[in-house]
């Protein structure tokens, strides 16, 4: 039977970082390593784990701060979107899938809030959202590489198509609580109200 480790981090700031992990067989990837590295170096090593993936889910640099750290320390390859402008050894596009042990992270390319956005979905479960969605609310467009129009294609058309018990964990601390699910945000996360394209454009620069 598969058992996978799954743990959110928050150990400095809004950033949340994760570890997914094959149980069984030791194998592990960390999500946008941000300013948590010392947190998952200590979990790693007492559980005895094999780092095989850093995936950055963008390439800002809040969430790419510890990958030098822990692929130093443990060899992991980096992982990143092949337009990411982030050192990485993995170039990862649209529907490919890394596997971590017997776990399955699909990728999804989520660009909007950057070129290089992806999320991840783990086992068809959980959905690590990077920059993309936050609990209650949907990440910048407004920064340089942002497109709102990317964004709306990658919420409306990519990520509400999902299965509404799909678990939602975010990049950042943003909202009421650190996870949702894509049931709960279509029902309460005001960026993701029934919009055109042109009335989404215009909602995203409201100040």
């Amino acid at each position: 039977m598969k058992l996978v480790f799954f743990k959110q981090i928050q150990q400095h700031g809004d950033n949340f970082s994760y570890i997914i992990a094959d149980e069984n067989t030791k194998e592990a990837a960390v999500v946008d390593s941000s300013f948590n590295a010392s947190e998952i170096i200590h979990i790693l090593k007492a559980k005895n784990m094999n780092l095989k993936f850093i995936i950055n889910t963008h390439g800002h640099s809040d969430h790419t701060a510890g990958n030098i750290e822990l692929g130093s320390i443990f060899g992991a390859k980096i992982v990143a979107h092949k337009l990411s402008k982030v050192n990485f050894d993995v170039a990862v596009e649209d529907g490919d899938v890394l596997n971590v042990g017997k776990v399955k992270i699909k990728i999804i390319y989520t660009p909007g809030h950057t070129t290089d956005s992806i999320c991840l979905l783990v086992d068809n479960k959980k959905l690590l959202t990077g920059d993309t969605l936050f609990v209650g609310e949907c990440g910048r467009t407004d920064m340089p590489g942002g497109n709102s129009k990317s964004m709306y294609d990658s919420l409306f058309i990519k990520l509400l198509k999902l299965n509404d018990d799909v678990e939602v964990f975010p990049g950042h601390d943003y909202g009421l609580k650190p996870s949702s699910t894509i049931g709960e945000e279509k029902k309460s996360n005001y960026t993701l109200q029934p919009r055109s394209l042109e009335d989404f454009i215009a909602f995203m620069k409201q100040p």
